[in-house]
């Protein structure tokens, strides 16, 4: 099984693509972000985010993809810009058939580290761990989409009994 986990925003997007073998064994295919200028107007960066994640659904050809629910925001403005983000890598996503799952921030949290308040540096940490990967270079955004794939595989691939005990 294949998915490409997101870590939408919509000047700095997380893609993180994982393999998960029949005894659940996992390989990183892929991973990094899609990056737009902060000068660029949003209607740039939803059409680089959209180009993006078709591009890695064609390359990559993903079974499922595992994106960041939403959450709440004190502030109207970046909320709907995050609704547009989500919105385009979701409309990606449903024009290639391919199903889409969401997860709260807590709950990939959870999945990895066994705590839902982590920092993004803890994620970090336990995918560096994981993968056998060096983190030092590589954006958060991308460890956090790993932690996606991950707890998404856990949520829905695992037996209840393993899932319960690997989201202590």
């Amino acid at each position: 099984m294949r998915i490409l986990g997101v870590d939408t925003a919509l000047r700095c997007t997380g893609f993180g693509i994982v393999d998960f073998n029949e005894k659940g064994q996992a390989t990183i295919i892929d991973c990094g972000f899609i990056k737009t200028p902060a000068k660029k107007p949003v209607s740039e960066c939803l059409r680089r985010l959209s180009g993006g994640v078709t591009e890695l659904i064609k390359t990559y050809a993903p079974d499922e993809i595992a994106i960041e629910g939403t959450f709440f925001h004190k502030y109207a403005r970046s909320a709907m810009l995050l609704g547009m983000a989500r919105g385009a890598v979701v409309g990606v996503g449903a024009m290639h058939a391919l199903p889409i799952y969401e997860y709260a921030p807590k709950v990939a949290k959870k999945a990895v580290t066994g705590n839902g308040q982590s920092s993004k540096e803890q994620v970090a940490f336990m995918m560096a761990n994981m993968f056998k990967i060096k983190i030092n270079d590589m954006p958060l955004d991308a460890t956090d989409a790993l932690s996606l794939a991950v707890c998404h595989y856990q949520n829905t691939k695992l037996p209840a009994e393993i899932r319960n005990k690997s989201a202590l």
